[in-house]
């Protein structure tokens, strides 16, 4: 591969890695506030031990695994990127 082209995409890789990892930084702070959101809903829910309160403490926990499982799938993006980009510095500097 001609090293115009690895540069273009190791650059369009950079890029790309930002965005993932701002992302993940969001998405770890929702996870944060969506698990203690279940936390107390599932205080709430034990203590009023109402049908109500059990719903939303459902739903609350609904939320943080679904975040959760966002979180992972963007650390397995990032990783995955990063792999690619291992491999072409790894091109670019054997080709010289």
């Amino acid at each position: 591969m001609a090293r115009p082209v690895v540069e273009r995409r190791l650059t369009a890789l950079g890029s790309r890695l930002a965005r993932l990892r701002d992302d993940l930084a969001v998405a770890e702070e929702q996870l944060a506030h969506f698990a203690a959101d279940a936390g107390d809903a599932r205080v709430r829910s034990l203590v009023s031990e109402t049908a109500i309160s059990e719903r939303e403490h459902r739903g609350a926990e609904r939320h943080a695994t679904t975040m959760a499982l966002h979180r992972d799938q963007l650390i397995a993006e990032i990783e995955r990127l990063e792999a690619a980009q291992d491999d072409l510095l790894d091109r670019l500097t054997r080709d010289g």
